[in-house]
């Protein structure tokens, strides 16, 4: 019984999160009910026939969460299916030429060379990334209708029935997919990446203060000094989305051939940066135990706080730049501010560091402050790759309204679920 209460917990808990997890799950049905009508009406039955039952097969394996994933291995699937069907009618047919004795010979030596040279084709990492389940359906599909070819004089109606069945399977998955409440990859991308830089300048805005331990209105929650971490693990969610972005078409503000390689270039830099923020938070618990002098934090703390405020402001920026589709203005202006308190920073620390009493007391600091410019170099990093993207994009010139800074720490945006549903493994 605990174990059924944990389970209705887990199941609400997950539809709560993303309530597209449950209409997909009704989509898919849907879709498959459709397709299973090739059993239940004999008029279509007689047909197809059994290979009807390639339909439902090709509804299972292809209908993804993201337009785009059901769109990248439906065409793939039904390309791959049509050429290694013609190829293995036009194999049959060559191999039946010199007579029965060297007929399996021939079909067992085509069988050999394509599987070898698809399978090798593969490796490539293009291929690999865009075409690798076209390719593995390929070597299936020819090496069935060869094979089987053999004892079956009938290779012409096999390979038309299997054609057009797993046709009818990918379009009434694409047409449930597309046409009833669609979840499009790049809308996933695109907000995943302002998402992310978001999240840097949150725990970048409760650093500092925390750090040199400035009494503010409220501590900030946890959530805004963890919430950098899902960025550290972000790279193969966005690989996915984009390369199922990459195969959808032109939909709402996203125009055909968007450039989704462009977030991935944002997403990372965003990580090189989570990941010396990563370093920075492990000084929270160092600055716990091991006291800045009161001196030193004195000369560090108008700097600091004028260095962290302005790539607070670029970040914020940057990321509501992406969100609204409009170029960014002033966040090469927040950077440059940054990157002067950085260096007014780095001259106060070289003068306490030439007085050799405080060379113990200033060594923390002085790495400490080191991260905070990296982190404020990355900044200008991505600041130049969200330019880049709104050149490619053509994001709109107007200026947009101030991106809206955490003004208490204890209101907490709404997350943003993204879910990728990973590919099957099954090569039917």
């Amino acid at each position: 019984m605990a174990k059924l209460v944990e389970f209705a917990k887990k199941t609400k808990r997950l539809g709560r999160e993303d309530p597209r997890r449950i209409i997909h799950s009704f989509k898919v049905g849907l879709a498959i009910a459709l397709v299973s009508l090739f059993y239940y009406f004999e008029p279509l039955y007689k047909g197809f026939g059994i290979s009807a039952m390639w339909a439902v097969l090709t509804v299972v394996v292809v209908f993804e969460f993201s337009v785009g994933g059901t769109l990248s291995r439906g065409l793939n699937r039904g390309l791959a299916t049509f050429l290694a069907s013609a190829l293995g009618f036009g194999a049959h047919h060559l191999a039946s030429l010199p007579g029965e004795k060297g007929e399996p010979i021939l079909l067992g030596l085509f069988v050999f060379l394509l599987a070898a040279a698809v399978s090798f084709l593969r490796f490539f990492p293009e291929m690999k990334a865009r075409y690798d389940y076209g390719l593995m359906i390929f070597i299936l599909t020819f090496s069935l209708i060869s094979v089987s070819a053999y004892h079956d004089d009938e290779v012409m109606r096999i390979a038309y029935e299997r054609v057009i069945t797993i046709l009818i399977g990918i379009f009434t998955a694409l047409f449930v997919c597309i046409f009833i409440c669609p979840v499009w990859a790049g809308d996933d991308l695109h907000s995943l990446v302002a998402n992310n830089i978001d999240k840097l300048a949150n725990f970048f805005e409760a650093f500092v203060p925390l750090y040199l331990k400035i009494s503010q209105e409220g501590e900030p929650e946890m959530t805004f000094l963890e919430g950098y971490k899902c960025v550290l693990n972000s790279k193969q969610t966005e690989e996915s989305l984009a390369n199922f972005a990459g195969w959808e078409p032109g939909h709402g503000k996203f125009r055909f051939r968007h450039p989704w390689k462009k977030y991935l270039k944002i997403g990372s830099q965003t990580r090189d940066c989570a990941y010396r923020i990563e370093s920075l938070n492990g000084y929270l618990i160092l600055n716990t135990e091991t006291q800045i002098p009161e001196e030193i934090r004195g000369k560090m703390q108008d700097a600091c706080i004028n260095m962290s405020s302005e790539a607070v402001k670029a970040l914020k920026e940057l990321a509501f730049s992406i969100k609204t589709m409009t170029k960014p203005c002033s966040a090469d202006s927040h950077i440059t501010k940054s990157k002067i308190a950085a260096k007014n920073l780095k001259s106060l620390l070289s003068a306490s560091l030439c007085k050799e009493t405080e060379i113990s007391e200033v060594m923390q600091a002085i790495t400490v402050v080191s991260l905070l410019v990296d982190v404020v170099a990355c900044t200008e990093k991505i600041a130049e790759s969200v330019q880049e993207l709104a050149s490619f994009a053509k994001f709109k010139s107007e200026k947009p309204k101030q991106a809206p800074l955490r003004t208490s720490s204890k209101i907490s945006e709404p997350e943003h679920v993204i879910t990728i549903h990973q590919p099957s493994s099954l090569p039917e």
